[in-house]
């Protein structure tokens, strides 16, 4: 028999180890938490969420990973009741699901909070979930794998045409920083609700082109996330204005509209990096207010991108723009804008939703308009509404398609 003798020095000794071992906002938590393993993915997909709750007197778990049976929404949200066991920890098990990255929350007597047993917290805006990744296809596409990454920075740069210095994400693969060739560029565009972080932690860009370029299923580039806000320089808490609560509604007249920056994006990012400055070797995609910017800035400049990406785009000319900027210039002409841009026959321009976005009758409207001109285009659907499960499939979709 082992008998540890626990006396007063070995208290003080194992004390000292853990206050080194854990910072100083998770020392507290050793002793004041119970440790519960939330979520639990087993092999065959099924998940079990739990969580410590003893004074609870009802609890639901809230996500996309249910189906609609259980008063689910054409926007994939979704609950389930967790049941309350022994010891104040309530538990619910899932049915088999499929490979995928889920999101979710719990609902506290009406509250709603994180599940604090899972580290693995995402921002949407100003929402914050937790998320887990059942493994498969296509959840290993979303993983970090053991093959070789690439590099994500953040990088500062001027925009003349708005007067400020502003913050995009920038993606170059492995390989970069120790070769000299030059790479092909993909511009790469958010939502209404996004930012410049919004593509590499949401829709987790850096992990499918890592993998989609190990599996030689496309080829290595380098991808540019800038902020399509032209009020928002950059994300929130990141701007001299500290810790600011994100805000996209902000009102007033910007000096000019996104499609009317892009270009400082573009010259900064020719000027910084080793890409290729060709036509063939640019490509631009966006979703939802980005592939409304995409759709624009692709026309607009027609000599500029040889493959555009619209994702759920928000296609539909309006009067008041989304991002703070005026209709002026940016949404006029757009018929003969898009004849000069057809006429120079564009390699890829494709078109991509699901059945149950709120903008698929845009999309349904924009395919008609471009099918009574014959100018041509890639278009692919699915099911599901105007969430990132489809942006994340859009992107690996649209990806080996390029630079071919």
């Amino acid at each position: 028999m082992f008998i540890v003798n626990w006396n007063r020095s070995t208290v003080a000794f194992l004390t000292a180890v853990l206050l080194s071992v854990f910072p100083a906002g998770a020392q507290q938590a050793i002793w004041s938490t119970r440790a519960v393993t939330s979520p639990e993915v087993y092999p065959d997909g099924r998940v079990t969420f739990r969580l410590f709750a003893p004074k609870a007197v009802e609890v639901w778990v809230e996500g996309d990973f249910l189906s609609d049976s259980l008063y689910g929404d054409s926007q994939g949200n979704y609950r389930a009741e967790l049941r309350e066991g022994e010891d104040g920890v309530w538990e619910h098990t899932t049915p088999p699901l499929r490979s995928e990255l889920y999101s979710y929350t719990f609902r506290v007597d009406g509250l709603k909070v994180l599940d604090m047993s899972n580290v693995f917290i995402k921002r949407d805006v100003s929402s914050l979930t937790n998320y887990f990744i059942v493994e498969g296809n296509p959840g290993d596409l979303y993983s970090v794998q053991d093959v070789p990454h690439g590099t994500v920075s953040k990088v500062w740069y001027e925009s003349p045409a708005l007067g400020t210095v502003r913050r995009m994400t920038v993606y170059t693969p492995a390989g970069y920083d120790s070769g000299k060739g030059r790479y092909p560029v993909l511009y790469l565009l958010h939502g209404m609700g996004g930012d410049e972080e919004a593509w590499s932690d949401l829709g987790r860009a850096a992990e499918i082109l890592d993998n989609l370029i190990a599996a030689g299923r496309c080829l290595p580039m380098i991808v540019v996330m800038p902020n399509g806000h032209v009020f928002n320089d950059a994300a929130p808490g990141q701007t001299p204005g500290g810790l600011e609560q994100p805000d996209f509604n902000r009102s007033g007249e910007a000096a000019c509209t996104m499609e009317e920056s892009f270009p400082d994006i573009l010259n900064y990012v020719e000027q910084h990096y080793r890409v290729r400055k060709d036509k063939a070797s640019r490509a631009i995609a966006g979703l939802s207010m980005g592939g409304g910017h995409a759709m624009n800035i692709s026309r607009m400049y027609p000599d500029m991108f040889d493959y555009v990406g619209l994702f759920s785009a928000a296609v539909m000319p309006r009067e008041k723009r989304t991002d703070g900027g005026s209709a002026a210039g940016a949404y006029s002409d757009i018929e003969s804008s898009l004849a000069v841009q057809f006429s120079k026959e564009p390699a890829l321009y494709w078109i991509g939703i699901g059945k149950e976005d709120f903008l698929y009758g845009y999309n349904e409207d924009y395919r008609a308009f471009l099918d009574s001109h014959d100018w041509p285009y890639t278009y692919y659907e699915n099911g599901e509404g105007h969430i990132w499960r489809n942006w994340r499939i859009y992107l690996a979709e649209f990806l080996p398609l390029l630079f071919r």
